[in-house]
């Protein structure tokens, strides 16, 4: 529990104001005029000329450090120990902040979490302002308070030392404002030596936009057989047996040592795959050719940053049993896992494994990707004209190109030529894809499902007949 002093202190200090550091979800971190309303139930901070507000009966708990996924766009490890997150809206959203020095972390960490406690504990506020005073308690157990037990704001003011720190105005100049006199924010032990670290420049940066704190967070459930290891340290890697397999018979939040803002999602026989709004990529399973991208031979019990595509903005991704796939903003796609099945399920024209993402070049070069499937033995692919495109194994006329034959590098498939194929899907044996088809009695177009390989092909006695070795329109 905060000494009551160095409490009142503290919120002193909040209701004054100072500049932060603030992350947000698009953009470079930036600088805003940060305070706590006289009511302490809300925090408020300028961005584009406009009052924003964090009430905070909606925070469910404050972080130290830098342990969201919004700090990990910008890390600045050296800053970890002035930067904290407070966890609001159910979980689904942060206000990622970091502060001057270690002075200003400790007052606005230690104010703010007592207000959250109270909150939680339903205590409406610490210090309830009444008439234009401010209460607080003055370590009696009195049923009644005397006049004395109110001060005024005015008075408070009074009292207070205003110094006014050097203006920070961008990204880059963090470092300097740590240069200047630590005493630029002292909280001692009197209200009269207060001192706070304020500025009443806004930031002129032009990154970021206004709306990056309206959007909710993407969570992601599992459930089902899963690696589980609840006694590892989130983003742990190791080898691991079957018996660190469990089910999960409900669906239950994916655990991981960074708040993932999950935008897709996309699961394989043994291993899962998602992209954050941020555009990054993480992988969790078991390890097997190099399907994790992630360049070790590790299962991985919690989602992992794919490092290698970092620079890249990925858009989509899949999953197959045996190699993972990722479409970038630009349409480009990269493919990795175990190319020692001879299927070209890598699209490289080889049946070496890549351990790390690598762009598929070739026939795709020039070309823009828009979707990608996965199969077990093969992958298909749309480009934004609507052309599809199919490699792998050909086993059972799965590739629709007419024949049973392997293709190591990505194939259009010709009978479909001159249509916009709109969605494909991969299966074991077989695969399926929408087509607009244009209807010629109205001129309109509408979406036709075409089917090909093993299984695709059932007679009205039920009975499977020989595979379709090119698409064909289903029902037959």
């Amino acid at each position: 529990m905060a000494d009551p002093v160095e409490l009142e202190k503290a919120l002193i200090a909040l209701k004054k104001g100072t500049q932060l550091l603030k992350y947000g979800r698009k953009g470079k971190p930036k600088f805003y005029p940060f305070r706590l309303s006289h009511d302490e139930s809300s925090l408020i901070w300028i961005s584009s000329s406009k009052e924003k507000r964090l009430k905070l009966a909606s925070v469910s708990r404050i972080i130290s450090g830098q342990r969201t996924l919004v700090f990990q766009r910008f890390p600045l490890p050296e800053k970890d120990h002035l930067s904290f997150s407070l966890i609001h809206s159910q979980g689904k959203r942060s206000l990622d902040l970091i502060c001057k020095d270690k002075v200003e972390a400790e007052a606005w960490f230690t104010a703010l979490s007592t207000l959250i406690s109270s909150n939680q504990r339903g205590v409406v506020k610490l210090n309830s302002w009444s008439s234009g005073g401010l209460s607080f308690d003055s370590g009696t157990r009195d049923s009644s308070l005397s006049n004395n037990s109110f001060i005024t704001v005015d008075s408070l003011e009074n009292k207070l030392n205003l110094n006014t720190s050097t203006k920070v105005h961008s990204f880059e100049d963090l470092n300097y404002a740590e240069r200047t006199d630590v005493t630029d924010m002292q909280l001692k032990n009197s209200p009269s030596d207060i001192r706070i670290s304020i500025s009443s420049a806004p930031s002129t940066s032009s990154h970021g936009s206004a709306q990056e704190d309206s959007e909710f967070f993407g969570d992601v459930y599992v459930w089902g057989e899963v690696i589980y290891d609840s006694s590892s340290r989130a983003g742990l890697t190791r080898n691991l047996s079957a018996s660190s397999r469990t089910d999960i018979l409900l669906p239950k939040p994916i655990e991981s040592n960074v708040m993932l803002d999950v935008n897709y999602v996309n699961c394989g026989v043994r291993h899962a795959v998602l992209v954050t709004r941020q555009s990054e990529v993480f992988t969790w399973g078991e390890e097997c050719g190099g399907r994790l991208g992630h360049g070790v031979g590790s299962d991985v019990v919690h989602p992992r940053l794919v490092e290698s595509l970092s620079a890249l903005n990925i858009e989509t991704v899949a999953c197959g049993e045996y190699h993972t796939c990722a479409i970038t903003v630009t349409g480009e796609l990269y493919t990795w896992g175990d190319g020692r099945h001879n299927a070209g399920l890598l699209g490289h024209g080889t049946k070496i494994s890549h351990w790390i993402p690598k762009r598929v070049a070739g026939p795709l070069e020039g070309v823009q990707v828009s979707s990608v499937s996965c199969g077990t033995w093969h992958t298909a692919l749309i480009t934004t004209a609507g052309q599809l495109y199919t490699f792998g194994d050909g086993t059972f006329g799965v590739l629709g190109h007419g024949n049973r034959e392997t293709v190591l590098y990505p194939k259009e498939v010709e009978s479909l030529k001159g249509l916009r194929t709109i969605a494909v899907s991969c299966g074991v044996w077989h695969t399926a894809a929408v087509v607009e088809v244009i209807v010629t009695q109205s001129s309109s177009s509408s979406g036709k499902l075409f089917t090909w390989g093993m299984g695709t092909n059932i007679g009205s006695d039920m009975a499977i007949k020989p595979p379709d070795l090119n698409p064909l329109v289903y029902p037959r």
